[in-house]
């Protein structure tokens, strides 16, 4: 009795410690469980989720009409020479003559290009060339072939800046997402203190690292802390331009002047007044490109820098200074510079080559009877192509500036160019006729739009609308009805004008307000009207902010399955054709609407940029306008 009782305590304290030691287990595993996710939480928290993939084919239908190369960034990768701007990617060899040329919208996405840095990245077994786009992340060349790392939030894919590092980390400034860093497996937040920042530059190093930013400011990131320095601290501006570091030195670029930081600390400013963009630091010498003042050379031998500073004035809107091999190069907007030691001064050893196009940045297209095609630009006048776009004239003066709207008035025979300065009427010939403004019975001199209207024209400016016939100029304005006095856009059907406004749409019957529709009034999704095209039996509205809807004969509002959301229509960027309507957006790309169907698509590769911003159908082409270039494509291949 006693064994058989010993024995079934020693029994039971084994199955107690055996079951003390699952319950353990069970504890354990379910805190591990809670800290792994707890630590899923905090990295998918800090992480940004990117797809890597080789970059894919682009819509080769789409055919560019060359404009002015800018010279941005450039720098020497595999013994060649690569230039980088808005236009996309040139290759040179080491005599400058042209390889290659990858053009944005063809074979690169439609984003003009930012930033070079060449680097061997964690996830790369050989270097490359690390190009940074506008809105399409990064680009990785290998010098065969490329391949694009490409975040889901559009927001990180706003590049500003880059910089690579040995450890082949590499650094991103962004718009809004503040610095990030690329470890060739995660994008994640450099620091906390670094996030949600407009970033403009980076220098230094991994562990001594300089960021510029828009508004805020220089910031210092060393041994895990961030010091922040805006005017307060000594800065002249608190928009950072540039930066460069130099042994214990460190030089912030602003619009008014360069400030100095020694060892971290202010110490003074130099070139004051001066927008310095672009900074190239020596031991005793400060070289500083400019926008509008060329390149300045400040001395910094001693305990004061010479007061008399060298200045280049060839040089203008310098972007980058860098230095390969003994030879010191300026990246400047119209070409690319270089200093040898113990030369005098900067030669230019690349330039842009001839373009059609006079700008890139376009806000009007139309054709005219002749075939011609008509260019208005956004700050630069306009050009006047021939039928077969291979040559232009270019018009630019104090009337023919800024461009809004290019309407040719087949019944009067003239094409009318609404700009911020007046209407400006040319004659069939593309010479300039009359200008029009207020004091020629215009309600204002900034025109927005300008439609046949009846018996004349109709004029939209941000203080109301203006008549034009033969008995002159008569103006109307809220007081008689309208329902915001800026209007954006005019759509004309028989007797109706609609009138797109800030504040809603005013419809006019034989000139005389018959209806207003606003969100409060209507179902109108938003007051802020940019485009109005009539289709059919009713009218298709651009809005900024609800993209494209359809308004019925009876006043009522619908949504379109694609075209309808949260985007915005750029002004006056709606076109209809016999088989489409298309519609430009600010960043998402070309909306195309097909009639026979009745449904949407959207055209987002093949453009140099998603911000489309006018259109025009002609010569059997459909003319498509960005603020990156301008492209065409036969009409017929738009459904495929």
């Amino acid at each position: 009795m006693r064994r058989t009782s010993l024995v079934s305590v020693q029994s039971a304290v084994a199955a107690g410690f055996f079951l003390v030691l699952v319950l353990g287990a069970v504890v354990v595993w379910r805190a591990s469980r809670a800290l792994h996710s707890a630590a899923q939480d905090v990295r998918s928290e800090h992480e940004i989720l990117f797809l890597v993939r080789p970059l894919p084919a682009v819509n080769t239908d789409f055919e560019p009409i060359s404009s002015p190369a800018v010279f941005f960034q450039a720098a020497h990768f595999q013994d060649h020479l690569y230039v980088a701007g808005p236009a996309g990617l040139l290759e040179y060899d080491t005599s400058g003559g042209l390889l290659r040329q990858y053009t944005v919208g063809s074979e690169l996405p439609g984003s003009p290009l930012i930033a070079l840095a060449p680097a061997v990245l964690a996830d790369a077994r050989e270097p490359e060339l690390i190009i940074a786009t506008a809105n399409d992340g990064l680009l990785a060349f290998n010098g065969r072939a490329l391949r694009q790392i490409l975040p889901y939030d559009f927001d990180t894919r706003a590049i500003t800046t880059i910089m690579s590092f040995a450890s082949g980390h590499l650094l991103m400034g962004t718009k809004k997402k503040g610095v990030l860093v690329y470890d060739g497996k995660r994008i994640t937040v450099l620091h906390s203190t670094l996030k949600d920042k407009y970033v403009t530059a980076l220098a230094g190093s991994e562990s001594d690292l300089w960021i510029g930013t828009l508004a805020g400011g220089v910031l210092h990131f060393h041994a895990g802390e961030t010091d922040s320095f805006a005017e307060a601290e000594g800065l002249p501006d608190p928009q950072v331009t540039s930066l460069a570091v130099a042994g214990d030195n460190t030089y912030v670029g602003t619009p008014l002047g360069v400030a100095v930081f020694d060892r971290g600390r202010f110490s003074r400013v130099l070139a004051p007044g001066v927008l310095a963009t672009a900074l190239f630091a020596t031991r005793d010498q400060l070289y500083v490109g400019s926008e509008d003042q060329g390149m300045i050379s400040v001395q910094l031998a001693g305990r004061r820098p010479n007061p008399n500073a060298g200045q280049d004035s060839q040089l203008s809107e310098v972007r980058q200074l860098f230095v390969s091999g003994d030879t010191m190069f300026a990246v400047a907007r119209n070409g690319l510079y270089r200093m040898k030691p113990r030369e005098f001064g900067w030669q230019r050893v690349l330039e842009a080559g001839a373009a059609i196009l006079s700008d890139r940045n376009i806000s009007a297209l139309a054709t005219d009877g002749s075939g011609r095609l008509w260019v208005g630009y956004f700050d630069r006048g306009l050009d006047i192509l021939t039928a077969d776009s291979s040559r232009a004239t270019h018009v630019d003066d104090e009337h023919v500036f800024c461009v809004n709207r290019i309407f040719p008035d087949a019944r009067a025979g003239t094409i009318d160019v609404a700009t911020a300065n007046g209407l400006v009427r040319f004659d069939n010939a593309g010479n300039e006729q009359q200008v029009l403004t207020h004091s020629d019975g215009l309600i204002a001199d900034h025109v927005t739009d300008v439609a046949a209207y009846r018996d004349g024209l109709a004029l939209a400016t941000p203080a109301g609308l203006t008549f034009l016939d033969a008995t002159g100029a008569r103006s109307m304005y809220a007081f008689h009805g309208l329902v915001n006095n800026h209007v954006y856009a005019l759509g004309v059907s028989g007797d109706e004008l609609m009138a797109g406004t800030l504040g809603g749409i005013s419809v006019l019957d034989k000139g005389n307000v018959a209806a207003n529709y606003t969100t409060a009034t209507s179902n109108l999704k938003h007051n802020w009207i940019t485009a109005a095209v009539p289709v059919g039996g009713e009218w298709m509205v651009g809005t900024y902010g609800a993209g494209v809807l359809g308004l019925d004969r009876a006043g009522h509002f619908h949504s379109f399955e694609k075209a309808s959301g949260q985007f915005e229509v750029n002004p006056n960027a709606m076109l209809v054709t016999p088989d489409y309507v298309l519609a430009g957006t600010l960043g998402n790309g070309l909306y195309l609407y097909d009639r026979q169907s009745g449904r949407w698509s959207v055209i987002d590769s093949g453009l140099p940029s998603l911000n489309v911003t006018a259109l025009a159908r002609g010569n059997g082409y459909i003319y498509v306008g960005t603020d990156n270039g301008l492209v065409r494509i036969p009409e017929q291949k738009l459904r495929s």
